[in-house]
């Protein structure tokens, strides 16, 4: 069943307060997404390798337990390692082959590691701990079972929504460009760990960002202050070319204190504050668009690490955000569109329980005529939902 109905009220870009959050590659939320949705697809390159197909599996309860660092104005050591704990469960055999689940999890957490955050050592500042173990006889079944496409395993509902607002992009923009090879090419002294707090008020943007220093790269107080300056200045250059605002402001590690030394400065030996100050955990971090918008209906399933192919707290939330997107970009008429997907445990992932699109529509639209073309939208994303799956298993789509 597919559902269309207009939507009361504004657009949330023309709401009067807007927030909106992004959390960055190196923050402990993120990095557990990442790591978590990187032994899925692991996995399933394994599964497929020695299985010819997909086997049950759900990587979703990871944790990044905080380790312990001493530091100081030009450096700093590491007392005792983060601990990376994969939950949750996975098959580890294949008619009378064995699978080497904890192996193969182990090995993908380090890699990630050691691609995105450089300055970690895997073998002395990291611990990782699978704790993966077969999953139920009734869900592992979904898997054994003939037909097109696997059947739900789970009862779930996702959102999604287009499309991103100003204060949406500027966020996005920001962090992205935070990360970028460039700009730490610039500042090589910045960690990480980003963390951005948007908050919109009429047409006045202010925006809080935490983002470490790196202690080996500053050898005083005054140099961390004075190297923030010109973070700060990088920063609000930037943003004039994002968004339509009348003024921007950006407060940046607003913890800081002159005058304190170490404890009145945000310093990070290894570029995240999972090295000693802050633990992560999945789900905290951003939705699969890569945002965490309270102005916007926010879905309660942690995407990442999920199966693929039949879990639709994944393949929804992802679904629901290309359709509504596609539905903006093809039917005219439409200011902003959410659209909601319901499953039920058991029916097959092409078939909700329930589709239901939500429009807010240009004053001059009319409605009947939009339902038809809407619906035949989100008709031809549920077709196409086996292809759909097919990249989410090769890891085709960032989701966090």
């Amino acid at each position: 069943m597919i559902v269309v109905e207009a939507l009361a009220g504004p657009a949330v870009a023309e709401q009067q307060v807007e927030v909106v959050e992004r959390k960055g590659r190196g923050h402990p939320d993120s990095i557990c997404d990442a790591v978590m949705d990187a032994v899925s697809v692991a996995l399933c390159t394994a599964y497929r390798r020695q299985c010819g197909t997909v086997l049950h599996h759900n990587i979703d309860k990871g944790l990044l337990v905080a380790g312990r660092v001493e530091l100081e104005f030009g450096g700093g050591r590491v007392s005792e390692p983060m601990e990376l704990i994969i939950g949750d469960r996975a098959a580890d055999r294949c008619a009378d082959r064995r699978i080497d689940v904890p192996g193969i999890a182990t090995a993908t957490a380090r890699d990630w590691f050691r691609r995105h955050l450089p300055r970690i050592d895997v073998e002395h500042h990291l611990r990782v701990r699978p704790v993966l173990a077969p999953g139920s006889a009734e869900l592992a079944d979904i898997f054994a079972r003939r037909g097109r496409l696997h059947v739900a395993n789970d009862t779930s509902a996702a959102v999604g929504y287009a499309p991103l607002s100003p204060t949406e992009k500027a966020v996005l923009a920001l962090e992205n460009h935070l990360n970028s090879a460039a700009f730490k090419e610039r500042c090589p002294e910045t960690g990480e760990d980003v963390k951005i707090m948007g908050l919109r008020r009429g047409r006045q943007l202010d925006l809080t960002v935490a983002m470490p220093l790196l202690a080996d790269q500053v050898g005083s107080e005054a140099d961390y202050f004075a190297r923030k300056q010109a973070v700060i200045n990088e920063m609000e250059a930037f943003l004039v070319r994002c968004g339509d605002f009348s003024g921007r402001r950006v407060h940046f590690n607003t913890l800081d204190l002159p005058g304190r030394g170490l404890a009145g400065t945000y310093l990070s030996l290894l570029g995240t504050s999972a090295e000693g100050g802050d633990s992560g955990q999945v789900g905290r971090g951003n939705r699969v668009n890569g945002l965490i918008a309270l102005n916007r209906p926010l879905g309660t399933e942690a995407a990442a690490g999920k199966n693929p192919v039949s879990h639709v707290g994944k393949i929804y939330n992802l679904l629901a955000h290309q359709a509504a997107g596609r539905i903006h970009r093809q039917v005219e008429g439409i200011r902003e569109v959410y659209v909601w997907l319901v499953s039920r445990i058991g029916r097959p992932i092409d078939q909700p329980a329930m589709a239901h699109v939500e429009l807010v529509p240009e004053p001059a639209a009319d409605l009947a005529a939009l339902r038809p073309r809407v619906r035949r939208v989100v008709e031809e994303e549920l077709s196409g939902i086996g292809e759909l799956c097919e990249r989410l298993s090769r890891g085709e789509f960032k989701i966090c």
